[in-house]
């Protein structure tokens, strides 16, 4: 579908991130928004007590995909085959390229880590969570 979010799904997501951040994650393509909003609401109610760059992390853990330019179809082909071409390593590459991207508009250190999926005993139940929100 290329719904675009509820009006009160893009004001809620308006209020939770920074400025630059709700501006580079409106760059998203809508099905990618959509999915953003999914996982932080999942994402919450698997961690109630989640900070605000924990949340802000669950509606930006894709952000490095727009860098790829693949629609759903090149998606899937990229799953499939692996990192063969420039663009389809890109769309694996995600994550570090998300947390570039973040570093770049100074996110919280916090929502750049989880982006980037990086290690550490004080962020792992967080990206636990993360991942199991985003498991759709």
């Amino acid at each position: 579908s290329r719904a675009k979010p509820l009006p009160e799904d893009l004001t809620e997501v308006e209020s939770l991130l920074l400025r630059d951040e709700f501006d580079l994650w409106r760059t998203m393509p809508t099905m990618d928004q959509r999915h953003s909003i999914a996982v932080m609401h999942r994402f919450k109610d698997l961690r109630p007590n989640a900070s605000l760059p924990e949340i802000r992390s669950a509606l930006l853990h894709d952000i490095g995909k727009i860098q790829a330019n693949l629609g759903i179809l090149g998606r899937v082909v990229a799953t499939l085959v692996g990192r063969r071409g420039e663009r389809f390593t890109t769309y694996h590459d995600h994550e570090k390229i998300g947390s570039q991207m973040l570093q770049n508009i100074n996110s919280d250190l916090v929502t750049i880590r989880l982006v980037a999926s990086a290690s550490g005993e004080d962020i792992a139940d967080a990206l636990s969570d993360l991942r199991a929100a985003d498991n759709i």
